[in-house]
């Protein structure tokens, strides 16, 4: 039997982290923005993870795969 799972989706719109990572994603201020502190200090202290992590975030938010410290996709764009 398939089991199906159900996404929830988060009050943060993905536009909002799309540009923070674009034009900020080495500050890590997307994943603040999503309430993922610790990861976004993560990503302060090293440069957007020596910049190979913002193509990684970029393409998740795109894909609509990005989520926020409870584990909700931000799905809507505005």
């Amino acid at each position: 039997m398939a089991e199906t799972t159900s996404m929830e989706t988060s009050s943060k719109k993905r536009l909002v982290a799309l540009l923070l990572c674009v034009f900020f994603g080495w500050t890590g201020i997307h994943r603040f923005y999503v309430d993922k502190v610790g990861t976004g200090i993560a990503l302060l202290l090293t440069f957007g993870g020596f910049g190979m992590w913002i193509p990684v975030d970029i393409g998740l938010i795109l894909f609509g795969l990005f989520k926020d410290k409870d584990g909700k996709v931000l799905k809507d764009w505005m």
